[in-house]
């Protein structure tokens, strides 16, 4: 009996320990609303999760403004739905306290990318994506869902 009371214990440490991370403001794991580059509108609400081999991913878990299906994708994501689709991944931490050095796909454009930063801003409310394809790059902020 005292065992598996221990097991239980400590399988209740590790998720709550595992919730709180994933609302710490200084983490970016996490539910992010996305935003439109042009118009400001949100998307997708996304959530940016550890990956099995340590670095970070995203994927979309909601869709907020987008048609049901992808329409515009091409390969595996071709007619599918948008919630599920991989938005971020490989992203490694960097020495500024931010992560990058991954890959990115926006599916509104059917565009992959180099996602060379993701970086905490105001307090850690914002996320500032960073985006480059060869030598032109974008920044995109996201809101923290609470």
């Amino acid at each position: 009996m005292r065992k598996s009371k221990m097991i239980l214990l400590s399988l209740l440490a590790s998720l709550s320990l595992s919730a709180a991370a994933q609302h710490n403001p200084a983490s970016p794991l996490g539910k992010w609303k996305t935003l439109d580059d042009k118009t400001g509108k949100p998307m997708t609400i996304t959530e940016i999760y550890e990956a099995k081999n340590g670095t970070l991913a995203a994927k979309i878990v909601e869709n907020l403004g987008l048609p049901a299906t992808c329409e515009e994708c091409s390969g595996q994501y071709k007619g599918k739905p948008f919630v599920g689709i991989v938005t971020l991944w490989n992203l490694k931490p960097q020495n500024d306290g931010s992560w990058g050095d991954g890959n990115g796909y926006k599916p509104s454009e059917d565009r992959s990318f180099k996602a060379k930063s993701v970086k905490l801003i105001d307090g850690g409310k914002k996320l500032e994506v960073k985006g480059c394809v060869a030598f032109i790059c974008r920044t995109a902020t996201w809101v923290r869902v609470e």
